[in-house]
C-alpha cells in the first residue's frame, strides 16, 4: 500500500462541504489494514522519517510543523510519542499549549504560537495549538474575559474572526516556507468513556486524570460543532487537516506516518552542494590522517 492510499481518505483540503458526521470515529474507509500491517508501517516509516529528518535539516530551506487536536484521551501523547519515536530530538521543537498565562493572555491570541514555530530545518511537534481558541474558549466563551480584549470587539463575529486569522496566519506560515500538517483525532464518546474508566482503574494511570476532563463530556455535542467549524475555515492544500479515527489508535498512527513522510518526499530536499574550496580542505583532510597511520607505523 502506497503513502497516498493511505492518507488519501482522512486529508481535507477543502472545508466548505466538511461535515464531521461523514468520519466516523472507528472507520477505516475500506482500507484494508490490520494492527500487524500497520505495525509493520509504523516501524519501515519511522526508519524512512528519521532519513528525512536528516536531509530536511541539511537541506535547511523548509521547516515541518505538526498540529495535533483531539477530546482528553483521545491518543494525541501516544500518537506523538509512537510517531515520532526515530526522530533525533536536536532536530524537534516539541511544545503542549497548556492554559495560557497572564503574559500570554496580554498578547493577541496567536502571539505564544508564533513564539514556538519550528525553525527552517526542523519539526514542529505541537500538543493542542491556537485551535483551543475556538475550541475551548468557544464552549465556555466566559474565557474570553479573562484576555482583557476591547468590549467593542466582543461581537457575534468574534469565532468567525479568530478562524479567520489563523487562516491567515498558516498561509502567511506556508508562503514562508513551513509546510503544515493538522491531526484530528476523532474519538467517540463511548471510546473516551472506556479509556477514562481504564485511568480510573489502574493505578498506573492515575496521574493522567483530570476532574475537569469528565465535566467537559457534558459540553461534547458543542465540541463536535466546533470542531467541524474550525475544519470547514481552515481546511487548504498548504494546511490540510486529516481527520483519523480515533478509536483505533494502531490505524491513526500508521496514517500520521505516512502523511509525515509523504509530506518531507514532496519537498524538493537534497544536500547542500560542497564547493571546491572544500571539497580542497577534504582531500588535504584526507591526506593528513593518512599520514598519521604512517607515522603510527613507523613508530
Amino acid at each position: 500500500m502506497n503513502i497516498g492510499e493511505l492518507t488519501r481518505p482522512f486529508r481535507i483540503t477543502a472545508g466548505r462541504k466538511f461535515r464531521l458526521s461523514d468520519h466516523r470515529p472507528d472507520a477505516r474507509a475500506g482500507l484494508d489494514i490490520g494492527k500487524t500491517e500497520a505495525k509493520a508501517l509504523i516501524a519501515a516509516g519511522t526508519d524512512r522519517l528519521a532519513a528525512l529528518q536528516n536531509l530536511l535539516y541539511a537541506d535547511g530551506r523548509w521547516a515541518l510543523l505538526l498540529i495535533f487536536q483531539g477530546m482528553d484521551a483521545s491518543g494525541k501523547d501516544g500518537a506523538i510519542r509512537h510517531v515520532m519515536a526515530g526522530l533525533n530530538p536536536l532536530g524537534c521543537q516539541a511544545y503542549a499549549f497548556k492554559a495560557p498565562s497572564e503574559e500570554e493572555r496580554a498578547h493577541d491570541f496567536l502571539w505564544r504560537h508564533a513564539c514556538r514555530l519550528p525553525e527552517r530545518g526542523r519539526i514542529g511537534i505541537w500538543n493542542r495549538s491556537a485551535y483551543e481558541e475556538v475550541l475551548v474558549v468557544r464552549v465556555h466563551p466566559e474565557l474570553l474575559d479573562s484576555q482583557h480584549l476591547p468590549e467593542r470587539l466582543l461581537t457575534e463575529h468574534v469565532w468567525r474572526e479568530r478562524l479567520e486569522d489563523i487562516a491567515a496566519f498558516e498561509r502567511h506560515l506556508a508562503r514562508s516556507g513551513t509546510v503544515i500538517l493538522k491531526f484530528f483525532l476523532h474519538i467517540s464518546r463511548e471510546e473516551q468513556k472506556r479509556r477514562f474508566m481504564e485511568r480510573l482503574e489502574r493505578p498506573h494511570k492515575h496521574w493522567k486524570f483530570d476532574r475537569a476532563d469528565i465535566e467537559e463530556r457534558a459540553h461534547w455535542d458543542r465540541y463536535m460543532k466546533a470542531y467541524e467549524a474550525a475544519i470547514r475555515a481552515t481546511a487548504a492544500p498548504h494546511a490540510p487537516w486529516f481527520v483519523l479515527p480515533g478509536d483505533r489508535k494502531w490505524f491513526s498512527r500508521a496514517v500520521i506516518l505516512a502523511a509525515v513522510v509523504g509530506a518531507l518526499e514532496s519537498l524538493d530536499l537534497s544536500f547542500p552542494e560542497v564547493s571546491e574550496e572544500k571539497l580542497r580542505d577534504i582531500e588535504a583532510a584526507r591526506t593528513r590522517l593518512e599520514a598519521e597511520d604512517g607515522e603510527a607505523s613507523a613508530a
